[in-house]
């Protein structure tokens, strides 16, 4: 469980609330929750993190007026680098995309560079943003996260709180450089216990990672209550 549930950053997101939704585009509705809340207590600030990475999302639902007024649809796909100050609280990005719904746009690139505009500036970072029309990705298949998948290994496994403890010495003598993938990561929306799901791409060079344990650490998650990015 989350030690800041009662942070102010928190108290006026829309999440976990009633809401009426709006088809005229609005901004103001993306709404960021600090990294650092959850960074801070283990000593992770901006200028010392030692990671790098990304936030990829699809967007599915995104559709908005043409010039003269013809509804368009698209897929997106966003990537919000992990060294933002924010990430984007994902119930107020759902409303956001629906602010489009009834506005004219004059076109695609107009949409995409609004898109990364509003999006860097809630995050306070970086953000990419990518549209694809339906014709484009209707034999696209499911992207494969390149490395080793971790997640058929024949071991039990009964407990579903999350602890770190299942890191401590899991890192070997021998030096690797490799991939590992997990499609087991489950944890609870921190506001509303819904359970939010995701795939884990860890490349790293170091000492070699017990493949046992890093699993059972990232199944850990699974009865965690925590904002999934924050996981």
């Amino acid at each position: 469980m989350s030690s800041y549930q009662d942070h102010q950053a928190l108290s006026g997101l829309t999440l976990g609330k009633p809401t009426a939704y709006r088809d005229r585009y609005d901004a103001t509705l993306l709404q960021a929750v600090p990294r650092s809340m959850n960074r801070e207590p283990l000593g992770l600030y901006p200028d010392n993190l030692p990671f790098h990475g990304a936030d990829i999302w699809t967007l599915y639902e995104l559709s908005w007026l043409n010039a003269n007024g013809l509804p368009q649809v698209a897929v997106g796909e966003i990537s919000l680098n992990a060294d933002s100050l924010n990430l984007i609280e994902s119930k107020s990005f759902k409303l956001y995309l629906n602010s489009f719904n009834q506005t004219p746009f004059a076109d695609w690139e107009t949409v995409r560079s609004t898109l990364q505009r509003d999006l860097s500036a809630c995050a306070q970072g970086e953000v990419s943003v990518t549209l694809f029309s339906v014709e484009q990705l209707e034999d696209t298949p499911i992207a494969r996260l390149a490395g080793d998948c971790i997640d058929q290994q024949d071991i039990r496994i009964d407990n579903y709180e999350f602890s770190a403890d299942y890191l401590l010495n899991a890192a070997g003598e021998e030096v690797v450089e490799e991939q590992l993938v997990s499609h087991l990561l489950k944890s609870n929306c921190l506001i509303t216990h819904q359970p939010d799901w995701g795939s884990v791409q860890i490349s790293y060079r170091g000492g070699k990672i017990d493949r046992e344990a890093l699993l059972r650490y990232l199944v850990s998650f699974r009865h965690h209550n925590e904002f999934h990015e924050q996981c």
